[in-house]
């Protein structure tokens, strides 16, 4: 089968095409051929091995898995000894080991809905549970900012806000102001031409970098700031923002959370409950060839990405 594989970390052209033996499905996993694979920061963090924090889970030296890629969409080949959920020709979104391919292995998986195309479900898993875990427990009535609105998690934490019940504002670049309007958001704000001002009950920012006395004062008394992901803290940590929130935290009436996102299978199960019906739907940007994942990458880096961009085989 043909792969984007790297033999090292670095720049996104450490990627080749290459030609590779399709993978054998564990006991308790399904082989998909791809019909699409999205691309989120994850993936950068994958192909860069950066900061080097990372590399405890990825390899210490070089990749563990050589083709990088998490979220993926498409039909079951094969099934593991163990699985009884799925058969050959399902057709699934989730999580495999390595889909930036023409097959993948994968574990945690759903049906894909119906009304969507694998584009669109393979745009879904990581940033949509990352945007599901930011947005918890919003109430009907709250005023929710939603800092990088036009981004992968952004979209989604949008909709799910506005699902919930809650006054969305979103803050992007001018080039998104109309698709997170699209998305539900009430206001939105041009970060290029507009400060940001008023008090809001939940603050998400999404890799951002306001100082938390900024941040602070967009939220109410006892309103909650939620970071999400981070480019700060240097190559080796790569945490700085979410340290700093842990050092800030005791000494807060408003609270903090920084959490971790793991694709679990009962937020898959979650999302695509909310799929199914419409109340969410992915907003998928451009589509990239499999041999293009380096200028895919490149793209999301550059700040480009409306939503959220897939590859496909």
């Amino acid at each position: 089968m043909k792969a984007m594989v790297q033999d090292s970390y670095g720049p996104p052209d450490v990627l080749e095409l290459r030609d590779i033996d399709r993978p054998e499905p564990a006991p308790d996993e399904v082989l998909v051929r791809v019909h699409a694979a999205g691309v989120d920061q994850g993936t950068w963090h994958q192909v860069s091995g950066l900061p080097y924090l990372v590399r405890l889970v990825f390899g210490p030296r070089h990749p563990r898995v050589p083709v990088p890629g998490l979220d993926v969409s498409g039909v079951v080949e094969e099934v593991g000894a163990r699985v009884t959920e799925f058969r050959p020709g399902d057709e699934v979104f989730g999580i495999g080991k390595g889909t930036f391919a023409e097959y993948t292995t994968a574990k945690t998986v759903v049906r894909k809905p119906a009304n969507l195309t694998h584009e669109q479900a393979g745009a879904v898993a990581v940033s949509a549970c990352t945007a599901l875990a930011v947005t918890r427990g919003v109430e009907a009535g709250r005023r929710v900012l939603v800092i990088g609105a036009g981004g992968g998690v952004g979209s989604y934490a949008v909709q799910l806000a506005t699902a919930a019940g809650a006054s969305v504002t979103g803050v992007c670049g001018p080039s998104k102001v109309d698709l997170v309007r699209s998305l539900g958001a009430v206001e939105v704000v041009d970060y290029t031409r507009e400060p940001l001002t008023g008090q809001y009950d939940l603050v998400v920012d999404i890799a951002g970098g306001r100082p938390f006395p900024v941040l602070r004062r967009l939220l109410t008394p006892r309103g909650t700031l939620v970071l999400v992901g981070s480019e700060e803290g240097g190559h080796w940590l790569g945490m700085g923002r979410q340290f700093g929130a842990l050092i800030r935290r005791p000494f807060w009436t408003q609270r903090l959370r920084a959490p971790i996102s793991i694709v679990r299978r009962a937020a898959l199960d979650e999302l695509s409950a909310l799929l199914a019906d419409g109340t969410i739907t992915p907003a998928v940007d451009r589509t990239f060839a499999l041999g293009d994942v380096p200028a895919a990458i490149t793209y999301l880096r550059d700040g480009h990405a409306r939503g959220k961009i897939v590859v496909t085989p």
